[in-house]
């Protein structure tokens, strides 16, 4: 059996139940947000001070005279219609919805509105019952996140415009065209935000001759930026001096080593390649450190990969092995030169690999550069992801060239 209360003398904490029962109409009325009742077709029946306060209001201004409806500014209007009042009337509440109120004064006053039907005995619906919270802080917040929002994207937008400009001066502006030959390239950066260290280029050399390199320095960002850069203007100037393309590759190798102890070292893949008119198409000449294989597309349809295989990293080893190879480019033959980026995308659950581009050029062969630039191109749009940079370049020799007499 539970004991009553005790007694206890004026001022005792248990006097605080008849003194709730006494604040119970001042509780409704002062309540810290606002409180309506409207009957079915939105007609205001009844409302709390703190309501009125906040929209400048007198009770007979609203009960009896408006609807919650036209408290509201014209876009709330036509949500209350449209939403509010639609989904009252089939699920019994509406929890949390932010509209505005109209003041007297004109200006807005954001809040939040819950809103809760009120049924009889006989479950029939007898009146509205409406809480509205002051939401000026919240939108406040909102807005300033907003705003935040905004700048960071700004930011975001400006980065990527810094990076995309340096991503792009890594790069040579367009291919030239050797006498017979078509060229193309395309560069694909894995991440809008981090510069990569995939490069490329193709230059002139004394008399008829042309160099040309793809590579991939480890790492991105400022410090395989640096590096990159360091690596394009060596080997053009190396390869100039002496169009040995594995001498030019141990000088750069000598150049990149030096810092091996540094916290921004770095190493890279690389194939670089010379080649020089003749009577039957060009003679070119390869050297490879760690890079995958060039694929030669020949005139007749069958793809043949020229790889260095044995060839080191370079700059990662004091005396790395370079790997050195000649061929013949012949009239209608096609030669393309990727990053890893292509062979580590990954096609479902595979990464898509080496034997899977053979058979995709194998089936595109023979063809131009141009067309074979396009065609891979279209093929990194069908991979399902590819996470790192992916640079291409191609070469090809005209079907009816004879260079030399």
């Amino acid at each position: 059996m539970t004991e009553p209360l005790p007694r206890s003398e004026p001022g005792h904490a248990t006097e605080f139940p008849a003194m709730l029962e006494d604040d119970i109409d001042d509780l409704y009325d002062s309540a810290p947000c606002g409180y309506l009742s409207t009957l079915l077709d939105g007609t205001i029946a009844k409302v709390n001070s703190t309501l009125l306060g906040w929209l400048g209001y007198t009770r007979d201004d609203l009960v009896g005279r408006k609807r919650f409806s036209d408290l509201l500014t014209m876009g709330g209007k036509l949500y209350h219609e449209t939403h509010f009042a639609p989904i009252l009337q089939m699920q019994g509440e509406v929890n949390g919805i932010a509209l505005d109120l109209t003041r007297t004064d004109g200006t807005r006053l954001p809040v939040l509105v819950t809103s809760a039907v009120k049924t009889g005995g006989d479950g029939q619906p007898l009146l509205i019952r409406t809480t509205v919270f002051d939401a000026r802080e919240r939108r406040a917040y909102e807005q300033e996140l907003l705003l935040a929002r905004r700048e960071a994207e700004a930011d975001r937008e400006r980065l990527r415009g810094l990076v995309a400009g340096l991503q792009h001066s890594l790069l040579p502006d367009t291919l030239p065209e050797p006498p017979h030959m078509r060229t193309g390239a395309y560069y694909r950066m894995a991440s809008a935000d981090r510069i990569g260290g995939d490069f490329y280029d193709l230059f002139p050399l004394a008399g008829d001759a042309w160099g040309f390199f793809l590579g991939d320095v480890c790492g991105k960002g400022l410090a395989a930026a640096a590096t990159t850069s360091a690596t394009r203007h060596t080997l053009r100037t190396a390869v100039a001096y002496d169009p040995d393309p594995a001498a030019a590759l141990a000088h750069l190798n000598d150049v990149l080593y030096q810092d091996h102890r540094s916290r921004t070292h770095r190493h890279c893949t690389v194939v670089l390649g010379v080649l020089h008119p003749a009577a039957d198409g060009c003679a070119v000449t390869i050297a490879g450190g760690g890079h995958p294989a060039p694929m030669l597309l020949r005139a007749g349809g069958t793809v043949e990969p020229q790889a260095t295989t044995g060839g080191t990293l370079i700059g990662g080893l004091r005396a790395p092995r370079i790997v050195s190879r000649t061929f013949t480019l012949a009239p209608g033959d096609t030669l393309i030169l990727y990053s890893d980026g292509l062979l580590e995308a990954r096609s479902g659950a595979e990464r898509y690999g080496e034997a899977a581009l053979r058979s995709f050029l194998t089936a595109l062969a023979p063809t131009t550069a141009p067309t074979a630039i396009t065609a891979l191109t279209t093929l990194l749009g069908t991979l399902d992801r590819i996470d790192d940079d992916v640079a291409l370049m191609a070469l090809s020799l005209d079907g009816a060239a004879r260079h030399a007499q």
